[in-house]
């Protein structure tokens, strides 16, 4: 299929950013016009900048000619935030690839959005500092996708998610303006907060052209423990607990009924039990082994069935096993799957699991439940045969349920995917139409044409 961008434009972009930089053939097209989602899109032509100035200059020619324009980074996401719906260009970020500054002494990292987040770590362990947002794909997804998505992964119980994690942006708006808000420092009580106002809005308020990250010490020792209860109610008890006590964990992760019976079923030496906890601990030598004990107690307390205590490396690492393998057991169920990242109080995470097991049996669907306890963040597994008309039009009366359950919950869409087009349609639903309409006016002042990420996120008027 031909590109259907003006010829003035496309005539503009070639002299901009030359044959390395401006692509409209229709293989490279369709290569950035999907992501993990499996949804795809045709764009019209890919633009790969080499720096911020080339940026500005895109995003001004794309509202010159009424052009939208979606950022990409590595296309891992999972909501259909980087599909190019309308059409227009997508910009990818694979030739801004820069780690510009490592400062130690500020505890900072200044990058461009095109590093890996897998890079970045290797560059800063000489440093003995790491950046906390760890998502599943961390070897492969870029700094500026987990920037746009407010990605988070297991340890943002004690580290945060990417939206706590970064101290500076600059950033093109919709009319091709360079701003720049905070910097590398962390206490600032000066004028509005645009930095993390643009960290999670998927590319459609601004183009994050530069980040300056905050970094973290590497701890020197970790230690975990597995904590296995009568039921999911014992477990979010024991959760609670865990949270209040002065030693964070580094990591909390929840495995309802249907994971543990899943890891059974496919060879991983998990006892039955009715939900269980792992739990990891970091620090240095001298602490470590005083803090160990005070989360096996805070894991302890009515409902728990078994304990181990895993002080060295192979020990926890034996114990970690069963969570890197549940993954991929899900595919022994059915080859689709729903995967959302609902967030409820931990206090509600009970009547979430109770309410995810009567969706399962309502709609005859196998559905899986685990994640990052600490925060009340987990992942809601529907499993179905999309070849099967009647088993997809079941799976897609599971979402509806979930997100009603997970609202009534008081609870969330979404804590590190993002929005996407996927849970777009429930955002008048989680929240009131004061909120949106203040939403849908920070995106006029940013962008004022609507060509950046157009129909993403907010929900059509």
């Amino acid at each position: 299929m031909a590109s259907m961008l003006p010829p003035a434009f496309d005539a503009e972009m070639s002299t901009l950013l030359g044959v390395d930089g401006w692509f409209t053939g229709e293989q490279i097209r369709r290569a950035h016009g999907e992501d993990d989602s499996r949804m795809s899109a045709l764009p019209d032509a890919v633009a790969s900048p080499r720096d911020r100035g080339e940026v500005a200059a895109l995003v001004r020619a794309c509202r010159r000619h009424g052009v939208p324009l979606v950022a990409r980074g590595a296309g891992t996401g999972t909501t259909g935030a980087a599909v190019p719906f309308a059409g227009g260009g997508v910009v990818s970020f694979a030739r801004m690839t820069r780690i510009l500054d490592i400062r130690p002494g500020d505890r900072c990292a200044v990058v461009e959005p095109g590093v890996l987040n897998g890079d970045l770590q290797q560059a800063l362990q000489p440093h003995g500092l790491f950046w906390p947002p760890d998502p599943t794909s961390f070897e492969r997804c870029t700094i500026g996708g987990n920037l746009a998505c407010n990605a988070g992964g297991a340890r943002a119980g004690k580290y945060g998610a990417s939206r706590d994690n970064v101290l500076g942006l600059v950033a093109g708006t919709g009319t091709g303006e360079i701003i720049r808000c905070g910097g590398p420092w962390t206490k600032d009580a000066t004028g509005y907060d645009l930095t993390h106002l643009l960290v999670g809005s998927e590319g459609t308020l601004a183009l994050i052209v530069e980040a300056t990250l905050r970094l973290v010490p590497r701890p020197l020792a970790q230690a975990g423990l597995r904590a296995l209860y009568r039921d999911a109610g014992a477990a979010a008890a024991a959760v609670s607990r865990l949270m209040r006590q002065p030693q964070v964990p580094a990591m909390l992760e929840f495995m309802d009924a249907s994971a543990i019976a899943l890891l059974r079923r496919n060879g991983s030496e998990v006892p039955d039990a009715g939900a269980m906890l792992l739990v990891e601990a970091d620090g240095d030598h001298d602490s470590l082994p005083l803090a160990l004990p005070a989360l096996a107690d805070a894991a302890g307390g009515g409902g728990l069935l078994a304990r181990d205590v895993a002080a060295d490396g192979s020990a926890r690492d034996r114990l970690w096993a069963a969570r890197r393998a549940l993954s991929p057991a899900l595919r022994s169920i059915a080859p689709g799957k729903i995967n959302e990242d609902v967030v409820v109080p931990v206090s509600r995470i009970p009547e979430l699991v109770a309410g995810v097991e009567s969706l399962a049996a309502a709609q005859a669907l196998p559905i899986v439940v685990f994640g990052h306890a600490g925060n009340g963040n987990l992942h809601v597994n529907i499993m179905y045969h999309p070849d099967d008309p009647a088993e997809d039009a079941r799976a897609r009366v599971a979402l509806a349920g979930l997100f009603e359950l997970v609202l009534a919950l008081g609870g969330t869409l979404s804590g590190e995917h993002g929005i996407g087009v996927a849970k777009r349609d429930w955002m008048d639903r989680a929240f009131d139409a004061p909120t949106l309409a203040t939403m849908r006016a920070v995106k006029a002042a940013l962008d004022p044409d609507g060509i950046l990420n157009p129909g993403k996120l907010l929900p059509l008027p």
